[in-house]
């Protein structure tokens, strides 16, 4: 035992001093602005001021959207399928780390053997027919003096915490969808209501040409028109509901329910449109899930090179052995049947036809790789929030306009079908005021989604209130 303390100690003592011959790493130069340019209605965030990373769909105020995004978490099988990839990150992990330690192995065997009597240097006076038991143990540890177990390592954690970001990436995605699919129903909702009240409205504008005709004082043709217009909203209203039951079976797979099985209410209460803590530029590299796992991806490159050049110097392990042998099943414990062997090897690559320049080469490369991808996620990071604060800001502008516009096709409405009745003006013109108010009134609910959408994607944009600091707790 005394010497396997003294192997121990030995190579506790070589492994403290072991280096890294991977390149010092620096996260990869990228452009960040000082400010966001586009301006408009959000706010800047400050330190306390962020989203909650575990309910930002609470700012919209819809408990029923709660309670999906809850169901979401626990059962989807996409986010499911996620998790478990990232439980296979970290139990690789915990196998590459395992090189730090010693290997100790045990083994034992009993047999009855016979020899050649033609086996070259053999004893005349041996025996031909024998047993032979045997018990030992190896105990095995590489010495890490070029650092190519702590490279291993290091590339393995960067690796796993790249694998908890895309987790945290594949899980915003998916709740970001079922929020859009959630807010793009309820805004069929208000359509579906909206086309409803046109038709019951268009139904009533049937019956008066029916009985303006009835009475002599209008020609076929205006009720033909009024017929064809109470057609056409009917149409409309079922290609509406057809649109909602479509997102309806979306939300049943995201929430990881049979579409069969699964119904949401209508409901025409508007969604509030709330203020985003946006902040500053800089920020977005530590709070998107997405650019967080291609930075790890650039240092579990790095790693990577250093286990790379590491091959080029020899490997020292440090071995030891021991147990008992004997053909005598009864002298197996006995003190004569001991042996024990201890000492280091150490071995090399002389000539490898250019393999380790080529694995070298190609670990180097990969990190230019990482570091172009990175930059081309941060970029692309950038661009969509950018995208989403301008969406926002004309967004706003377009949905008063087309408000104003509503109100005043609802008023050009009331007047044609005020001057019809008296016999001002032909059918025509109701016909026309008619579609063009439900026309607008249909594009005011539309870019009110539509702005409720670009709210949504400016929160995936930002990371959800996501940080890399969750990277250390996971």
């Amino acid at each position: 035992m005394a010497k396997y303390r003294t192997l121990a100690s030995i190579a506790s003592a070589v492994a403290l001093a072991a280096c890294s011959l991977a390149p010092h790493y620096e996260v990869p130069d990228a452009p960040v602005a000082a400010q966001y340019r586009s301006q408009g209605p959000w706010s800047l965030a400050s330190p306390a001021d962020q989203l909650d990373r575990a309910g930002w769909w609470k700012l919209y105020q819809q408990p029923e959207l709660d309670d999906l995004e809850q169901r979401l978490i626990a059962n989807n099988p996409d986010l499911r399928a996620a998790l478990f990839h990232y439980e296979q990150a970290e139990a690789y992990i915990r196998q590459v780390s395992a090189q730090q330690y010693p290997q100790v192995s045990a083994a034992g065997n009993v047999q009855r053997e016979r020899e050649s009597d033609t086996r070259p240097l053999r004893s005349a006076t041996g025996p031909t027919d024998y047993n032979s038991a045997t018990l030992g143990l190896e105990v095995d540890y590489e010495v890490d003096l070029w650092g190519r177990v702590r490279d291993s390592v290091a590339a393995s954690k960067d690796e796993g915490q790249a694998a908890h970001a895309d987790l945290a990436s594949t899980q915003l995605s998916l709740e970001i969808e079922l929020a859009r699919s959630y807010i793009n129903l309820r805004g069929l909702d208000q359509q579906i209501q909206l086309i409803e009240g046109t038709e019951a409205a268009y139904q009533k504008a049937l019956d008066l040409t029916r009985s303006r005709h009835g009475a002599g004082i209008v020609s076929g043709l205006d009720v033909a028109r009024a017929s064809n217009q109470l057609s056409s909203a009917q149409s409309e209203l079922t290609q509406v509901r057809a649109k909602r039951a479509l997102l309806e079976h979306a939300v049943a797979v995201l929430v990881g329910a049979s579409p069969s099985e699964f119904q949401i209410a209508p409901g025409v209460e508007p969604i509030p449109l709330p203020a985003i803590p946006v902040g500053v530029p800089s920020d977005l590299l530590q709070r998107r899930p997405d650019v967080a796992a291609a930075e790890r991806r650039v240092a579990e490159a790095n790693s990577r090179i250093g286990v790379a050049r590491a091959a080029y110097f020899p490997t020292l392990t440090l071995s030891a052995q021991g147990g008992v042998q004997s053909s005598v099943l009864g002298d197996l414990l006995s003190l004569p049947s001991s042996y024990w062997a201890i000492g280091p090897s150490l071995a090399v690559y002389l000539m490898d036809g250019g393999k380790r320049r080529a694995q070298l080469d190609s670990a180097k490369e990969a990190t230019a790789e990482a570091g172009a991808r990175y930059r081309s996620v941060v970029l692309a990071s950038f661009r969509e929030v950018e995208d989403n604060l301008t969406l926002l800001d004309d967004l706003g502008t377009a949905t008063d306009q087309q408000q104003d516009a509503a109100n005043a096709a609802q008023t050009s409405e009331n007047l044609a079908l005020s001057r019809y009745r008296r016999g001002a003006s032909s059918y025509l013109d109701v016909v026309e005021a008619q579609s063009s108010a439900l026309e607008a009134q249909r594009s005011v609910i539309e870019l009110r989604t539509q702005q409720l959408d670009a709210n949504v994607d400016l929160i995936r944009a930002l990371g959800g209130g996501w940080t890399t600091d969750d990277l250390k707790h996971g």
